[in-house]
Protein backbone atom coordinates (compact mmCIF):
# COMPACT_ATOMS: atom_id res chain seq x y z
CA UNK A 1 0.00 0.00 0.00
CA UNK A 2 1.24 3.19 -1.04
CA UNK A 3 1.84 6.21 0.98
CA UNK A 4 -1.38 8.07 0.10
CA UNK A 5 -3.81 4.93 0.88
CA UNK A 6 -2.20 4.54 3.88
CA UNK A 7 -3.03 8.04 4.71
CA UNK A 8 -6.69 7.55 2.95
CA UNK A 9 -7.19 4.20 5.36
CA UNK A 10 -6.19 5.64 8.56
CA UNK A 11 -8.39 8.44 7.53
CA UNK A 12 -11.39 6.21 7.16
CA UNK A 13 -10.24 4.42 10.32
CA UNK A 14 -10.43 7.98 12.42
CA UNK A 15 -14.35 8.76 10.56
CA UNK A 16 -15.39 5.37 12.50
CA UNK A 17 -13.79 5.87 15.43
CA UNK A 18 -15.23 9.09 15.25
CA UNK A 19 -18.65 7.77 14.35
CA UNK A 20 -18.50 5.56 16.96
CA UNK A 21 -17.81 7.67 19.57
CA UNK A 22 -20.60 10.26 18.47
CA UNK A 23 -22.94 7.30 18.50
CA UNK A 24 -22.44 6.36 22.07
CA UNK A 25 -25.62 6.52 24.04
CA UNK A 26 -24.12 7.45 27.33
CA UNK A 27 -23.20 10.62 26.01
CA UNK A 28 -25.78 13.22 26.12
CA UNK A 29 -26.35 16.44 22.99
CA UNK A 30 -25.64 18.47 25.78
CA UNK A 31 -22.41 17.38 26.51
CA UNK A 32 -21.02 17.62 22.66
CA UNK A 33 -22.54 21.01 22.60
CA UNK A 34 -20.13 22.26 25.56
CA UNK A 35 -17.53 20.34 23.33
CA UNK A 36 -18.51 22.50 19.98
CA UNK A 37 -18.51 25.78 22.35
CA UNK A 38 -15.15 26.24 22.81
CA UNK A 39 -13.65 28.91 21.66
CA UNK A 40 -10.96 26.80 19.89
CA UNK A 41 -13.48 25.77 17.78
CA UNK A 42 -14.84 29.16 16.60
CA UNK A 43 -11.10 30.45 16.08
CA UNK A 44 -10.99 27.45 13.50
CA UNK A 45 -14.37 27.67 12.17
CA UNK A 46 -12.71 29.60 8.86
CA UNK A 47 -10.20 26.99 8.23
CA UNK A 48 -12.58 23.73 9.19
CA UNK A 49 -14.81 24.91 6.19
CA UNK A 50 -11.94 25.55 3.46
CA UNK A 51 -10.15 22.04 5.22
CA UNK A 52 -13.99 20.47 4.57
CA UNK A 53 -14.05 21.18 1.21
CA UNK A 54 -10.61 20.42 0.47
CA UNK A 55 -10.38 17.05 2.00
CA UNK A 56 -14.13 16.41 0.15
CA UNK A 57 -12.16 17.21 -3.55
CA UNK A 58 -9.06 15.22 -2.14
CA UNK A 59 -11.33 11.97 -1.60
CA UNK A 60 -13.67 13.04 -4.93
CA UNK A 61 -9.51 12.71 -7.36
CA UNK A 62 -9.02 9.75 -5.46
CA UNK A 63 -12.17 7.96 -5.57
CA UNK A 64 -12.24 8.61 -9.64
CA UNK A 65 -8.61 7.61 -9.80
CA UNK A 66 -9.77 4.35 -7.92
CA UNK A 67 -12.52 3.63 -10.41
CA UNK A 68 -9.99 4.44 -13.60
CA UNK A 69 -8.12 1.87 -12.24
CA UNK A 70 -10.50 -0.94 -11.78
CA UNK A 71 -11.88 -0.20 -15.05
CA UNK A 72 -8.07 -0.42 -16.71
CA UNK A 73 -7.35 -3.52 -14.98
CA UNK A 74 -10.79 -5.17 -15.44
CA UNK A 75 -10.15 -4.70 -19.16
CA UNK A 76 -6.88 -5.88 -19.07
CA UNK A 77 -8.33 -8.89 -16.70
CA UNK A 78 -10.07 -9.96 -19.41
CA UNK A 79 -7.72 -9.79 -22.11
CA UNK A 80 -4.56 -11.38 -19.71
CA UNK A 81 -7.11 -14.21 -19.18
CA UNK A 82 -8.06 -15.12 -22.36
CA UNK A 83 -4.79 -15.29 -23.45
CA UNK A 84 -3.00 -18.75 -22.12
CA UNK A 85 0.54 -18.29 -22.68
CA UNK A 86 0.91 -15.77 -19.82
CA UNK A 87 0.09 -16.59 -16.50
CA UNK A 88 2.61 -14.24 -15.01
CA UNK A 89 1.26 -11.67 -16.20
CA UNK A 90 -2.64 -12.50 -15.16
CA UNK A 91 -1.06 -12.92 -11.96
CA UNK A 92 0.07 -9.98 -11.77
CA UNK A 93 -3.08 -7.88 -13.47
CA UNK A 94 -5.23 -9.42 -10.81
CA UNK A 95 -3.24 -8.11 -8.03
CA UNK A 96 -3.59 -4.94 -9.18
CA UNK A 97 -7.31 -5.59 -10.01
CA UNK A 98 -7.12 -6.45 -6.21
CA UNK A 99 -5.14 -3.29 -5.48
CA UNK A 100 -7.44 -1.04 -7.02
CA UNK A 101 -10.50 -2.39 -5.67
CA UNK A 102 -9.57 -2.00 -2.73
CA UNK A 103 -8.71 1.73 -3.19
CA UNK A 104 -12.02 2.22 -4.43
CA UNK A 105 -13.58 0.96 -1.48
CA UNK A 106 -11.08 3.40 1.28
CA UNK A 107 -11.99 6.47 -0.86
CA UNK A 108 -15.50 5.80 -1.28
CA UNK A 109 -16.23 5.09 2.27
CA UNK A 110 -14.05 7.73 3.31
CA UNK A 111 -15.74 9.99 0.93
CA UNK A 112 -19.17 8.96 2.46
CA UNK A 113 -18.28 8.58 5.93
CA UNK A 114 -16.76 12.05 5.91
CA UNK A 115 -20.07 13.34 4.65
CA UNK A 116 -21.74 11.79 7.05
CA UNK A 117 -19.50 13.08 10.07
CA UNK A 118 -20.36 16.43 9.09
CA UNK A 119 -24.06 15.40 8.97
CA UNK A 120 -23.88 13.82 12.11
CA UNK A 121 -22.02 17.05 14.00
CA UNK A 122 -24.83 18.87 12.30
CA UNK A 123 -27.59 17.01 13.79
CA UNK A 124 -26.25 16.50 17.37
CA UNK A 125 -25.61 20.11 17.29
CA UNK A 126 -28.94 20.94 16.31
CA UNK A 127 -30.47 18.11 18.60
CA UNK A 128 -28.38 19.88 22.00
CA UNK A 129 -30.39 22.83 21.07
CA UNK A 130 -33.63 21.14 20.73
CA UNK A 131 -33.43 19.82 23.40
CA UNK A 132 -31.97 22.92 25.45
CA UNK A 133 -34.97 25.21 23.99
CA UNK A 134 -37.06 22.11 25.02
CA UNK A 135 -35.84 22.45 28.83
CA UNK A 136 -36.24 26.53 28.63
CA UNK A 137 -39.73 25.88 26.98
CA UNK A 138 -40.68 23.45 29.95
CA UNK A 139 -39.48 25.78 33.12
CA UNK A 140 -41.70 28.79 31.44
CA UNK A 141 -44.08 26.36 31.23
CA UNK A 142 -43.79 24.93 34.97
CA UNK A 143 -43.31 29.05 36.47
CA UNK A 144 -46.24 29.59 34.01
CA UNK A 145 -48.48 27.05 35.38
CA UNK A 146 -46.94 27.59 39.24
CA UNK A 147 -47.66 31.68 38.56
CA UNK A 148 -51.33 30.81 37.15
CA UNK A 149 -52.08 28.39 39.82
CA UNK A 150 -50.77 31.14 42.85
CA UNK A 151 -52.82 33.60 40.99
CA UNK A 152 -55.98 31.24 41.30
CA UNK A 153 -54.79 30.54 44.63
CA UNK A 154 -55.00 34.30 45.25
CA UNK A 155 -58.06 35.02 43.61
CA UNK A 156 -59.97 32.46 45.93
CA UNK A 157 -58.75 34.44 48.63
CA UNK A 158 -60.07 37.44 47.53
CA UNK A 159 -63.15 35.93 46.83
CA UNK A 160 -63.64 34.86 49.98
CA UNK A 161 -62.11 38.23 51.96
CA UNK A 162 -64.81 39.98 49.69
CA UNK A 163 -67.78 37.28 50.68
CA UNK A 164 -66.77 38.19 54.00
CA UNK A 165 -66.42 41.77 53.75
CA UNK A 166 -70.12 41.86 51.92
CA UNK A 167 -71.20 39.52 54.97
CA UNK A 168 -70.06 42.22 57.38
CA UNK A 169 -70.77 45.16 55.13
CA UNK A 170 -74.38 43.83 55.18
CA UNK A 171 -74.64 43.66 58.88
CA UNK A 172 -73.52 47.00 59.54
CA UNK A 173 -75.57 48.47 56.98
CA UNK A 174 -78.80 46.35 58.59
CA UNK A 175 -77.52 47.72 61.88
CA UNK A 176 -77.13 51.43 60.74
CA UNK A 177 -80.31 50.75 59.00
CA UNK A 178 -82.25 49.65 61.80
CA UNK A 179 -80.67 52.49 63.99
CA UNK A 180 -82.15 55.11 61.36
CA UNK A 181 -85.37 53.39 61.64
CA UNK A 182 -85.61 53.62 65.62
CA UNK A 183 -83.79 57.29 64.98
CA UNK A 184 -86.64 57.85 62.88
CA UNK A 185 -89.69 56.69 65.12
CA UNK A 186 -88.10 58.99 67.56
CA UNK A 187 -87.92 61.76 65.66
CA UNK A 188 -91.06 61.21 64.24
CA UNK A 189 -92.75 60.86 68.46
CA UNK A 190 -90.47 64.10 69.02
CA UNK A 191 -92.49 65.47 66.09
CA UNK A 192 -95.34 64.60 67.61
CA UNK A 193 -94.98 65.87 70.69
CA UNK A 194 -93.98 69.38 69.13
CA UNK A 195 -96.63 69.26 67.33
CA UNK A 196 -99.10 68.69 70.53
CA UNK A 197 -97.49 71.00 72.57
CA UNK A 198 -97.98 73.50 69.19
CA UNK A 199 -101.61 73.01 68.71
CA UNK A 200 -101.78 73.64 72.87
CA UNK A 201 -99.95 76.93 72.32
CA UNK A 202 -101.82 77.76 69.96
CA UNK A 203 -105.34 77.13 71.79
CA UNK A 204 -104.05 79.23 75.11
CA UNK A 205 -103.36 81.76 72.55
CA UNK A 206 -106.49 81.79 71.24
CA UNK A 207 -107.77 81.69 74.78
CA UNK A 208 -105.83 83.99 75.65
CA UNK A 209 -106.58 86.37 72.94
CA UNK A 210 -110.57 85.60 73.67
CA UNK A 211 -110.03 86.66 77.00
CA UNK A 212 -108.52 89.88 76.22
CA UNK A 213 -110.82 90.75 74.24
CA UNK A 214 -113.64 89.84 76.50
CA UNK A 215 -111.21 91.94 79.03
CA UNK A 216 -111.16 95.23 76.13
CA UNK A 217 -115.11 95.39 76.71
CA UNK A 218 -115.69 94.99 79.74
CA UNK A 219 -113.19 97.79 79.82
CA UNK A 220 -114.67 100.02 78.47
CA UNK A 221 -118.20 99.13 79.00
CA UNK A 222 -116.36 99.92 82.76
CA UNK A 223 -115.11 103.52 81.17
CA UNK A 224 -118.28 104.38 79.71
CA UNK A 225 -120.26 104.10 83.40
CA UNK A 226 -117.92 105.67 84.98
CA UNK A 227 -118.45 108.73 82.38
CA UNK A 228 -122.18 108.26 82.62
CA UNK A 229 -122.14 108.31 86.70
CA UNK A 230 -119.58 111.56 86.36
CA UNK A 231 -121.81 113.67 83.74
Amino acid sequence: MTLQWAAVATFLYAEIGLILIFCLPFIPPQRWQKIFSFSFWSKIATFWNKAFLTIIVLLIVLFLDAVREVRKYSSAHAIERSSASRPAAYEHTQMKLFRSQRNLYISGFSLFFWLVLRRLVTLITQLAKELSHKGVLKSQAENTNHAAKKFMEENERLKRLLKNYGKEEEHILEAENKKLIEDKEKLKTELRKVSDALSKAQSDVMTMKVQSERLSKEYDLLLKEHSELQS
